[in-house]
């Protein structure tokens, strides 16, 4: 597996990942149209101290993860998803992605990382947490979060 920045010629199976897992795996209700980040995921993520990594598997998307820029030192995790075939520790996707991630962080002396999720996503929430996440109430975020409908549940990781 190998993990690499976004670039377009992924964009539709990215797509296609992402909503396979919202609406197939944990019937979120929610649509493609309704993500307008992922039609433009360059101009929406890569930029300032964000990014947009995809996890890879013979040229096949099998993992994402995202960080947007949202100032101060800080940034939002958002657009973390893997394949139900490459989660859990034999194939590690997620926690390679996360890596990259805190390796991003350091590099850049980000000093605060932000998520929200959905209160089914037990082992996202799990998963989090053991790696050093500390669940955080939502009036505690800074006001520069963006902040999803969706979101119940607020985790933050400071470096």
């Amino acid at each position: 597996m190998e993990i690499k920045e976004f670039t377009q010629p992924y964009q539709q199976q990215v797509i296609d990942l992402i909503l396979s897992i919202q609406v197939g795996e944990f019937s979120v209700a929610i649509t493609a149209e309704a993500q307008p980040d992922l039609q433009n995921i360059p101009e929406f993520y890569q930029k300032g101290n964000g990014n947009f990594w995809i996890a890879m598997e013979n040229d096949m998307v099998v993992g994402t993860i995202a960080l947007i820029d949202i100032g101060d030192n800080m940034v939002a995790l958002r657009k973390m998803f893997v394949h139900k075939d490459w989660r859990g520790k034999e194939k590690a996707a997620g926690q390679k992605l996360l890596d990259i991630v805190f390796n991003w962080g350091k590099e850049r002396n980000l000093q605060h990382i932000y998520l929200g999720t959905i209160e089914r996503l037990h082992a996202a929430r799990r998963f989090y947490q053991r790696n050093g996440f500390v669940e955080v109430p939502k009036s505690s975020l800074p006001p520069s979060f963006p902040v999803m409908a969706v979101d119940d549940y607020f985790y933050h990781y400071q470096f």
